[in-house]
């Protein structure tokens, strides 16, 4: 029989071992990162900014070059509307016209209105949609989408109007008709593998910007403030 030490068969202290355990877990380092995310997509508004600016831009109300221009958006709502109604500044200001901050400085109020500021949705698919089955006494059962194809289209629609009348009498000087800017962005899945995307809200090429962060994308046309670059009013458009 093998004979053994006398304390080899004694418990070891675990002082040691737990005062190490401690030890690491002190000097362990943890870096948490916080993650947010806006509530609405970057694709939503732009898509809403892009039927802003179009609507904005066909804003067909007369008005006298040099004119001083108060613009009343009390009646002016919907989503992004600030950003809208900084659009049609802009416009005015293309058309020739002077705006003022005071109501009592202006010899014109144009008073804008929006009927549509907002996204419309809709999807046709050939295939099974998904679905719930009911299944007795348990409940129901979801089947996922087949689609053998598939279009999801989002587009943005804005409707504007103005009038613009007399600062001192009230009386109507010029009324636009109202005025439509339309954007969309369309997605298509076909055969399970395929898909691509169409949309109007960002620059040509910009699928290249993205890829590619330090370059940069612009839209539009740019004017000075001299009055020698101000465009009058179309002619035949009240």
């Amino acid at each position: 029989m093998t004979a053994f030490p006398r304390d080899f068969m004694q418990p070891r202290p675990l002082a040691p071992f737990a005062l190490a355990a401690m030890a690491a877990l002190l000097l362990a380092g943890c870096t948490t990162e916080r993650r947010t995310a806006p509530s609405r997509t970057a694709t939503e508004q732009l898509m809403i900014s892009a039927a802003a600016d179009r609507a904005a831009q066909n804003l067909s109300i007369a008005i006298p070059v040099d004119t001083k221009i108060f613009v009343d958006s009390a009646y002016f709502d919907g989503t992004d509307s600030k950003y809208a109604v900084a659009a049609i500044r802009d416009r005015l200001l293309r058309r020739g016209a002077r705006l003022v901050e005071k109501r009592d400085q202006a010899d014109m109020i144009v008073e804008i209105r929006a009927g549509a500021l907002s996204i419309d949705e809709n999807s046709l698919i050939v295939g099974i949609p998904q679905m719930d089955v009911p299944i007795p006494l348990a409940g129901s059962l979801g089947l996922p989408e087949i689609a053998l194809f598939k279009r999801d289209r989002r587009q943005g629609v804005a409707k504007f109007a103005a009038a613009g009348y007399d600062a001192k009498t009230g009386k109507l000087i010029s009324s636009s008709a109202s005025d439509f800017g339309f954007s969309q962005q369309t997605e298509y899945d076909a055969l399970f593998i395929i898909s691509w995307s169409t949309s109007d809200v960002m620059p040509e090429g910009t699928g290249e910007i993205l890829r590619a962060p330090p370059k940069t994308a612009h839209e539009g046309s740019a004017v000075n403030g001299s009055a020698a670059d101000m465009s009058p009013p179309e002619a035949g458009r009240n």
